[in-house]
């Protein structure tokens, strides 16, 4: 699809060396689900949401900066008594935005990190007793340092499932960091991009993704992908059905940036790591052991077939 192409293209121009992330990042965008990006400092994780920001036209995008005295209100909004009308007034606070950037959101405390769980699920934000929906595009990118302990909260199994991804950038090879230097010489290539696409062209490209087709074939092979995660013995907590129905729509999103109108069970598979493996929690003896969620679901995907 046209704006697929030319979205993608726009971010990698700035984002280098990352071809595949940010190919993953925008269909889970696509997807209308959220992203998890957990990598180290200064490997490019905001400059990617603020790329991404950039080249849509139209679009609101606000970045909180998460701190252990972050409050709920700081993200939700707040009521706020106007003398003049003797009313409360809702001040909607930076989560009603069509990308919100969450920037190290493990160092805000459970108490607001979960103020995130009702807009991730339900596009919704209750302040007061009072719902406000969240209309639109609404793409919540979130990031934190994998290897940062101190002053932090590690997020709550509730919270890691609303990502519908968890991806990561790394490090680029020493010709894209010599090409980024060269990019950086004199202002940072973000402050000079342009948009590529319009919110009302995202927002049809989000309504494409619907379209395209995922046989009953395929949805029983997420569905055992998924189910292959329970009752095993190294998994304290297995996958849930939010992981099949992320697997699904994140695999006909990025079908469609391949150019494709169907999915195959390619695609299933590579995604699945990064749509399945941050919702686990092993056991304490398999992490001892040096397991992590990703060498389970790699061991899982070569154990469950995949339909010809």
């Amino acid at each position: 699809m046209e704006t697929a192409r030319r979205l993608e293209q726009s971010v990698g121009s700035v984002v280098r060396g990352q071809p595949a992330t940010v190919r993953r990042v925008l269909a889970c965008m696509a997807a209308g689900g959220h992203v998890l990006l957990e990598d180290y400092p200064g490997t490019g994780k905001t400059t990617l949401a603020k790329a991404i920001a950039r080249s849509i036209d139209g679009t609101d995008f606000k970045r909180v900066q998460f701190t252990p005295d972050l409050l709920p209100s700081d993200i939700l909004g707040v009521s706020v008594f106007d003398p003049r009308t003797q009313e409360f007034r809702f001040r909607p606070g930076p989560v009603f935005a069509d990308i919100l950037l969450a920037d190290e959101i493990n160092r805000a405390s459970p108490r607001t990190q979960s103020a995130l769980l009702e807009a991730m699920a339900e596009r919704q934000a209750t302040v007061d007793g009072t719902r406000h929906d969240l209309d639109g595009l609404f793409f919540v990118i979130a990031t934190q340092n994998p290897v940062e302990f101190r002053g932090t909260y590690p997020l709550p199994e509730a919270q890691m499932d609303r990502f519908a991804m968890q991806c990561a950038l790394g490090y680029v090879s020493a010709q894209e960091e010599a090409a980024i230097l060269a990019d950086q010489s004199e202002r940072h290539p973000v402050d000079c991009l342009r948009p590529a696409v319009t919110r009302e062209e995202v927002l049809a490209l989000a309504a494409a993704v619907k379209a395209v087709r995922f046989s009953a074939g395929l949805r029983d092979y997420a569905v055992a992908l998924v189910a292959a995660t329970r009752g095993r013995r190294d998994i304290q907590l297995p996958a849930s059905p939010r992981a099949s129905l992320a697997l699904m729509k994140v695999s006909q999103a990025l079908s469609l940036f391949e150019g494709r109108e169907f999915v195959v069970p390619q695609t299933i598979r590579d995604v699945a790591a990064e749509v399945i493996a941050h919702r686990l929690v092993l056991e304490p003896e398999a992490r001892f052991a040096g397991a992590n969620g990703r060498a389970v679901v790699a061991e899982i995907l070569e154990s469950v077939p995949a339909p010809v």
